[in-house]
This record gives structure tokens, sequence and C-alpha cells, in this order.
């Protein structure tokens, strides 16, 4: 076991001054809450467009960055698989770069939130009107660092969980659409 700092480089997202200046034509786009889930980035070009110092090149996001929830009662990772957009993550982020090639960003992802991990954030959060996880508690994380091949086939597995967590959804929503299509034939009659 691992703690997340020998693993990799924890960085606080780039410190906009209060809100978000949104800035047309600006250098950069702004990660803020809005803008992820779960799930992960559901749309870049929605994303606020900003204006960066050119000397913050560093925190422009790159593929394989994990972007880490600081702030609120969910404390969650994605990692960004690609990134097709000049963009840095707000201050309610961590920013987590690996720095090892034992570990793949997309099982670091996914450690993160499971169970073990989600009790030890919950256990070290901070707050009394918003729950925050400060940058040494997240670096203190257990870590595990199975063989790759391990690291892999839970990946996998993973993404076969969510295709699956889809697909429900999507039938779940049929049988709501349907069971309404019931409703509004029987108000029409």
């Amino acid at each position: 076991m691992k703690t997340l700092k020998q693993l990799a480089d924890v960085q606080a997202g780039y410190p906009f001054r209060g809100s978000v200046p949104v800035v047309e034509g600006g250098n950069a786009r702004a990660l803020q809450m809005r803008d992820l889930t779960p799930e992960g980035i559901s749309d870049w070009q929605a994303m606020a467009q900003t204006q960066i110092d050119a000397g913050r090149n560093e925190q422009l996001l790159r593929a394989g960055d994990i972007v880490f929830v600081a702030r609120g009662v969910r404390n969650y990772a994605v990692c960004l698989p690609e990134v097709p957009l000049d963009a840095v993550c707000c201050q309610y982020f961590f920013l987590i770069r690996l720095n090892t090639d034992r570990l793949l960003p997309e099982f670091l992802a996914w450690q993160i939130n499971r169970a073990p991990a989600q009790r030890y954030l919950a256990s070290n959060a901070e707050g009394s009107d918003q729950l925050s996880i400060r940058r040494g508690v997240l670096e203190g994380m257990p870590i595990a660092v199975p063989p790759l091949p391990q690291q892999h086939a839970i990946i996998a597995l993973a993404g076969d969980a969510i295709a699956e967590k889809r697909h429900l959804e999507a039938l779940i929503h049929n049988r709501q659409q349907q069971q309404d299509a019931i409703a509004r034939h029987l108000h029409q009659s």
C-alpha cells in the first residue's frame, strides 16, 4: 500500500479570484462544478471561456489527468481520457497527475470512487457549512497498486458496469414513456 503522494502530484485548481471571469475569445476554458459528473465532462464546448496567465500553462488539463471534486457532499475523481481544448479546473478541484507508470489513471480514479477510499475521505472531511477535503488528506490517502494486468481487468469490469447501468436506465426511461403514452391516451378517450 502506498499513499497518493508517493504515486502522483496533487495540485490545487486554477486560482480564480471569486467566480470564473467569462472572457469571450479567452485562451482557455474553465472546468466548473456544473461541467462535471461522476461519468465525466458532458460538453467541453459549453465550458466557460476565460483568460489564464501565460505562466500557468502547467495547469492546463492533459489526457490522463484526474480531476478530484474537493468540496461538497460527494467527493469523487474523474479521469480525463482526452482533453480536446485548452482548459483548467477551477479552485473547487484538485488536479492529480501520476508520476509513475505502475498505476493507470483510470484505475486510480476508479479506486478513489470506491467504498474504502470514500470512507477515508468522509472520515477526514472538514467544515460545517460545506465539507471539503484538504490537499494533505488527499495526498495521504492509501492507494493499492496491483499488477497492471489486474488494473486493466478492473477497468474493463467497471466499463461493463457503466454500460449495463446506461442500458438499464434507457429501459426504465422507455417504460416511463410507454406509461405516459397510455395515460395520455386514457385522458383523450
